[in-house]
């Protein structure tokens, strides 16, 4: 790894988690900032709710398809080109939301122009993990790993608070168009504080079949589970994208098996270590799809609270994760990832189960201490999972194996979304015909079942709890001999002075 600029160790070390950071909280501020105006978009340009959600469906598939093939082009090129052209992308895309769609008074120049900025969404999103490990000293990357996460929390906080604000009192516009000065400091900041690399390679021998096939998967995998509600799981457009998401994956397997440098080196899962904390990391984010989607319903129709009013309440949800990420970093180095993971899955599911015990008079109260328990725990798993997978690989495998786990961050929550809708669905269905239901009952018999709906899917979350809990005490501390008997001092020199 090249050396570059003459930054101090010091402020080179917090400027660098900063640039990191920002890549982090603008990835995550953006998933969540679009989805609250989309009613206000569909007015704008008179089209329907179902023609207006491609503008976050469009961003969803680009970054599915796209995360993993940016991972592997990162370690061949280096993380500081992917870095700064991502964001390059992601800013001039968001200008583009911006302002493209009333130029040509149209919404699909906004679906477009969103679909070019989840390109350097997917660019800046799959380096974050691999940049901590390839460039902060290893006492440093608990704690540098612990803010990443925080600022991912933050972002995930005040999306919506802050789209509402900006859609309310500005325009809609402005939820892309905030994203422009962030992305321009990061620009600048990055340029001057990522290290320089030396290219491991060329994109000559770049495996464009792995990328076109997991591009094709993985998008209409995701288009299945996203849209077969809305379009009908058996309806031909679905069922026909079902069988191109199995044949695509299974020929991308079996591809990458015999390619010189594929996209995602499959033997890697021949590692039981590696098997179990990959699928604890999308536990995490499947069984949390469950809380995160289905409690604002909860809320607003079993509560009756106001939207703005339980968007404070889910607010505690992200708090707790920002806590519990500093406290994670701090804790990384002297309890170990292993007995923090535990802990962790511990706490979570004590929140899961609290979560299973909401009916249709349950305090505010209540709801806040779940869901802040439940964003303690998250927040205090990430940090050491995130860790022990990236110290496990190669170097060279960094940037790959950093797209794995930002796939498997966002992929798991849209799966879980669709499985715990169905879930509650045929809960509710079942228990309302057990009382034989009609539309015209009463509200105190409709609210109780729509309750113990709520509860019913809650509690598959638990039950995933209680597995993740499992799988931490599986767990092992294996760090790849590329950063054993390494002072940190010295990785860290070779980095920043």
């Amino acid at each position: 790894m090249d050396t570059t600029g003459t930054v101090s160790r010091k402020d080179g070390y917090a400027l660098l988690i900063l640039s990191i950071s920002l890549a982090t909280f603008m990835a995550c501020l953006d998933g969540t900032i679009v989805n609250i105006a989309l009613p206000t978009i569909s007015e704008a340009f008179n089209v329907s709710t179902s023609t207006v959600s491609w503008v976050a469906t469009a961003y969803m598939l680009v970054m599915a398809g796209c995360v993993l093939v940016f991972g592997k082009i990162s370690d061949i090129i280096g993380f500081k080109k992917i870095f700064l052209l991502g964001f390059a992308v992601f800013t001039t895309g968001s200008f583009a939301c911006g302002l493209l769609p009333d130029l040509f008074n149209s919404l699909y120049w906004l679906v477009g122009s969103r679909m070019f900025q989840a390109l350097g969404g997917a660019m800046i999103t799959a380096i974050g993990p691999a940049m901590v490990t390839a460039y902060i000293p290893m006492e440093k990357k608990g704690k540098a790993m612990g803010i990443v996460m925080t600022f991912a929390a933050l972002g995930t906080a005040l999306g919506p608070t802050l789209g509402g604000i900006l859609t309310q009192y500005l325009s809609w516009h402005w939820i892309f168009y905030i994203n422009v000065p962030v992305g321009i400091i990061a620009i600048l900041l990055g340029a001057k504080v990522i290290p320089k690399a030396v290219p491991r390679g060329n994109l000559a021998s770049f495996d464009r079949i792995g990328a076109a096939l997991v591009f094709t998967g993985l998008a209409s995998l995701l288009f299945v589970v996203s849209e077969g509600q809305n379009l009908g799981w058996t309806s031909p457009g679905i069922l026909a994208l079902a069988a191109v998401t199995i044949v695509t994956l299974a020929w991308f397997v079996r591809h990458e098996l015999s390619a010189k440098d594929p996209i995602l080196d499959i033997r890697l899962f021949k590692n039981a270590n590696f098997i179990v904390i990959n699928l604890i990391i999308f536990l995490i984010f499947f069984s949390f799809a469950g809380i995160n989607y289905l409690l604002p319903f909860y809320l607003q129709y079993v509560r009756g609270f106001a939207v703005s009013s339980a968007g404070l309440i889910i607010t505690s949800l992200s708090v707790a994760m920002m806590v519990a990420g500093l406290i994670a970093g701090s804790l990384y180095n002297s309890t170990g990832p292993k007995k923090l993971a535990i802990a962790a899955g511990i706490i979570l599911t004590a929140g899961y189960y609290l979560m299973t015990r909401l009916h249709e008079y349950t305090h505010a109260g209540y709801v806040v201490v779940s869901l802040a328990i439940i964003g303690f725990g998250l927040g205090l798993m990430i940090t050491p999972v995130s860790n022990l997978i990236m110290n496990s690989v190669a170097r060279t495998k960094q940037g790959m194996v950093s797209s794995l786990i930002s796939l498997e961050r966002f992929a798991p929550l849209s799966l879980g979304i669709a499985t715990f809708n169905l879930i509650f669905i045929q809960g509710v269905l079942t228990l309302a015909a057990g009382v034989g239901i009609t539309k015209e009952s009463p509200k105190e018999i409709v609210m109780p079942v729509l309750s113990t709906g709520f509860d019913h899917a809650f509690f598959y979350s638990f039950i995933l709890g209680i597995v993740i809990i499992i799988l931490t005490l599986f767990i092992r501390q294996e760090v790849h001999p590329d950063y054993r008997d390494k002072p940190a001092e010295s990785e860290a020199s070779a980095c920043l002075m």
